[in-house]
């Protein structure tokens, strides 16, 4: 199955690559980008808002888009050409209100998809954060079908989000343990969750929160090809659900076996809030957020011989985030997005220097707002309004010019 699936992405991926090949070659030698030049992946149907939350080498972008102007927003991929493809929900005709989300794809083509179900939650929870109140559940998009991931024993909900090369898929799962802690933070939260790891074959293994410090709940966000996985830990008073409710006490780096690593903070000496860890190159270096004495969120990088860096802010920002799941390449490039008081931009950090991703790029038809995602090609795809009104937001991908 795998190498005939291979065969056909790469029948479909063709030009994709022949496009990209000049941005490996000048990875390989150790160039830097001049400018971006910037591609309006559009909407699906006649929506008003899509975004691209990943991508992979080739340049292929998976997000979501609504499908009319407050309507339901559907997971796609683009394939490097063309207009985006609706990969569906798990609700199917029975829930044509039903939304969904891809991130990815790898490079195989796979996508983990979160998705809503036709069905309520028993519990009333809103797992996914759509509004809607129906179970939320994970599935794969794989040979053109959704194809649906196992929840944790006890649990109603689950949100892959992160996948590697090999198809290993990251994100978090209920897990049935009843918590009141839990609402306060999240709203209408029941249940603990715990990070977890889907296996290719679809087994499901929890990735235990940090015990030592008396963690109950984790999510996971960022997983590379050597098997290790990032998030964050903390008890679920504090510890907020994506995507709504983005909150950690304890950025985390779990080793292939499962093991947890605490990657310390950037001043928060409580530990209170915004200690996350977003994403993990193939080197085993980590991006995140963390609290500084201030009380502003600043970006980190941490690698195992230097430990958790701050990367910098650009001017007047008092959050800059580097969010899931690969904001940092093998390149050590890290991108995401600023906010001001303004709003947001886009940011690149390169060379030990952060900078507007804007002022980056040529005659581009949109501003970018957000940074999602970002290969070893140097290619970016995130989220940007469309000039000069602004008032459309598109998904983009963002392609270098090198010297």
């Amino acid at each position: 199955m795998k190498s005939r699936f291979l065969l056909n992405l790469s029948t479909l991926g063709l030009l994709a690559l022949l496009v990209m090949t000049a941005g490996f070659t000048a990875w390989a030698q150790g160039a830097t980008p001049l400018r971006y030049t910037v591609t309006d992946l559009g909407v699906l149907g006649n929506g008003n808002n899509s975004s691209g939350y990943d991508m992979n080498m080739v340049g292929w972008v998976g997000g979501s888009s609504n499908l009319t102007p407050g309507g339901p927003q559907h997971a796609f991929l683009w394939y490097g050409s063309g207009p985006l493809k609706d990969l569906g929900t798990l609700g199917g005709a029975a829930c044509p209100n039903c939304n969904s989300e891809a991130d990815g794809p790898n490079w195989f083509g796979e996508a983990p998809i979160v998705s809503e179900t036709a069905e309520a939650d028993p519990n009333g929870e809103d797992f996914c954060g759509f509004g809607s109140h129906l179970q939320c559940r994970g599935a794969i998009w794989l040979l053109g079908k959704l194809i649906a991931l196992r929840n944790l024993p006890g649990g109603n909900n689950a949100f892959p989000i992160g996948i590697n090369d090999l198809g290993q898929v990251v994100g978090w799962s209920e897990n049935g343990i009843r918590d009141t802690t839990c609402a306060p933070t999240t709203a209408f939260q029941v249940f603990r969750f715990q990070a977890v790891k889907w296996e290719p074959n679809g087994e499901i293994h929890e990735l235990s929160p940090l015990k030592s410090k008396g963690d109950t709940v984790a999510f996971a966000f960022g997983i590379n090809d050597r098997g290790q996985a990032v998030g964050t830990s903390g008890i679920c008073s504090t510890v907020g659900l994506p995507p709504v409710y983005v909150n950690g006490q304890h950025a985390v780096l779990w080793e292939r076996d499962g093991t947890p690593r605490y990657l310390g903070t950037l001043g928060d000496a409580n530990n209170t809030m915004f200690n996350i860890a977003t994403s993990i190159n193939q080197l085993g270096e980590v991006v995140g957020q963390s609290q500084v004495p201030d009380g502003t969120i600043h970006t980190f990088l941490w690698t195992k011989a230097t430990g958790m860096q701050d990367i910098g802010t650009l001017p007047g920002a008092f959050a800059t985030i580097a969010g899931c799941c690969h904001t940092i390449n093998n390149r050590r490039q890290v991108v995401g997005f600023s906010i001001d008081g303004t709003g947001s931009t886009a940011f690149l950090w390169q060379d030990n220097v952060i900078v507007d991703l804007n002022t980056l790029t040529v005659d581009s038809p949109l501003h970018l707002l957000s940074a999602e995602s970002m290969n070893d090609a140097g290619a970016i795809t995130g989220q940007g309004c469309v000039m000069p009104a602004c008032t459309e937001l598109h998904a983009y991908r963002a392609t270098p010019k090198w010297r």
